[in-house]
């Protein structure tokens, strides 16, 4: 055959990329559709977006798996690397990666050994993170006014705790209702242990004094919703105190750890929620009758002890003795006490008595004294003073005149001033830069030969006598 013969022509059909991947995708969600799958969780990724990536694998194999964001919440169990378990999707391909995968909405744990190091595992690390710690645990009131119950509103738990109350102290009970089991478990009781924690004291809605979380026994998987993260973590951080009840007596969850006290069962939560009324009431009797003999008895016990001291002061009369004799005496003497200073002080007021002849003669003696006065008080005498003071006056204003500086002016003086100001002497004459000097008649400025300056204003008039 030559070599360069051409080959014969094949019957093969011809596919794109895009039809080859699209055929496989349609042949292989045909031949398997909805599958169950159990492996173990490898590899997981939660992106932003919301969708969780993550791998099962066996000893030999690994197989993508995806959920997206609006199937996650039902997925029953969070994957979490390391859980052995069963899910349940639709297979696919991821064509742009030549990949097949699983599509995935539901995960079960494959078998409680699985479930119980799951739990384990949880338990070490909201352990680690002091979720568990005592220290932050609260005490229980002794009486709470308000009890919020958080369970089923159709099961015979919250039957059994209202009944209990009843028995023992009635109260007022709010119902939380949730569902016990399930998927949506976990948020419902997250919902309510901080919905009672939001309400407002003393609001229209009163604020519970005490939260029970309550569910009856049942298996592991039953009671998974009370073991989840969210719910653990709500019971820790709730300011209400929290009281676990869930399961019997052999169940453990991981809300009994983060619960203020763990109550063995639902009715056990009730009594230890409220005493009981009767022996309260009992128990108020007995601490007021011991109240009332310890009072009584210490009363009795003070007057013996009274009397007992009594015994030992002087006798009564023995000491108000001698104190009643001065008492006697004094009042012997007091009449005539009396008397005596009621005569001295008639004596005193008598001495001070004003009569009419001592009253004339200090009349005429201030009538003397007065006409004296009015003598020297003369209108002669007066402008004598008058006029002695006027000219007093007037000597002092010549005085005035004469020791001014116009009048030293008319004696042939100057006043010499040097740019405004008074020149004392020659070096202060031969820096200024003009010179200005005063006479009785007027101004002029030095060297300048000119007219006098104006004149020198004359001072003013003398002021009149007032005389």
């Amino acid at each position: 055959m030559d070599m360069f013969e051409d080959e014969a022509p094949s019957n093969a059909p011809e596919f794109t990329v895009s039809e080859l991947t699209g055929s496989v995708k349609k042949t292989l969600e045909g031949a398997f559709g909805r599958v169950r799958v159990r492996g173990e969780i490898g590899r997981v990724v939660f992106a932003k977006s919301g969708h969780a990536y993550y791998d099962i694998k066996d000893e030999r194999n690994v197989i993508s798996c995806t959920t997206w964001k609006g199937q996650v919440a039902n997925l029953g169990v969070r994957p979490e690397e390391g859980l052995e378990v069963i899910i349940t999707g639709k297979l696919s391909t991821f064509g742009p990666q030549s990949k097949y995968n699983i599509n995935v909405d539901s995960i079960e744990v494959a078998g409680e050994g699985a479930l119980m190091a799951m739990l384990e595992k949880r338990r070490k690390a909201l352990a680690a993170e002091g979720l568990f710690d005592p220290a932050r645990k609260q005490p229980i009131p002794y009486l709470p006014g308000i009890i919020g119950v958080v369970t089923s509103p159709t099961g015979a738990v919250i039957r059994d705790i209202l009944h209990r109350l009843r028995d023992r102290f009635p109260s007022k009970v709010l119902v939380w209702p949730v569902a016990v089991q399930g998927k949506n478990c976990a948020p419902e009781v997250v919902a309510g242990i901080n919905g009672f924690n939001a309400l407002t004291p003393g609001g229209a809605l009163p604020r519970p004094d005490l939260i029970i979380v309550a569910r009856g026994g049942g298996s592991l998987e039953d009671l998974w919703g009370f073991n989840e993260e969210v719910v653990v973590r709500a019971a820790a951080a709730s300011s209400i105190p929290l009281i676990s009840a869930v399961g019997h007596e052999t169940d453990t969850t991981l809300i009994d750890h983060a619960a203020d006290i763990r109550a063995p069962t639902p009715t056990a939560a009730a009594e230890m929620a409220v005493p009981v009324r009767l022996e309260l009431m009992a128990t108020n009797d007995q601490l007021g009758a011991r109240l009332t003999r310890a009072l009584t008895d210490g009363v009795t016990r003070r007057g013996q002890r009274l009397r007992d001291l009594a015994r030992a002061l002087p006798n009564r009369d023995t000491l108000l003795a001698v104190p009643s004799q001065r008492l006697d005496a004094a009042s012997a003497r007091l009449p005539n006490a009396l008397r005596a200073a009621t005569d001295q002080k008639k004596v005193q007021l008598a001495r001070l008595t004003l009569s009419p002849g001592l009253i004339r003669r200090g009349i005429a003696s201030d009538r003397q004294r007065l006409d004296r006065i009015a003598s020297r008080l003369t209108p002669d005498l007066m402008r004598a003073r008058f006029q002695s003071a006027a000219d007093r006056l007037a000597a002092l204003d010549r005085t005035r005149q004469t020791l001014g500086y116009v009048e030293t002016l008319k004696r042939g003086f100057a006043v010499v001033r040097g740019d405004g100001e008074i020149v004392t002497t020659s070096d202060a004459a031969k820096t200024a830069t003009t010179l200005e000097i005063e006479f009785a008649d007027g101004r002029m400025t030095a060297g300048t030969g000119s007219k006098p300056a104006k004149k020198a204003k004359a001072p003013p008039p003398e002021q009149g006598s007032l005389l």
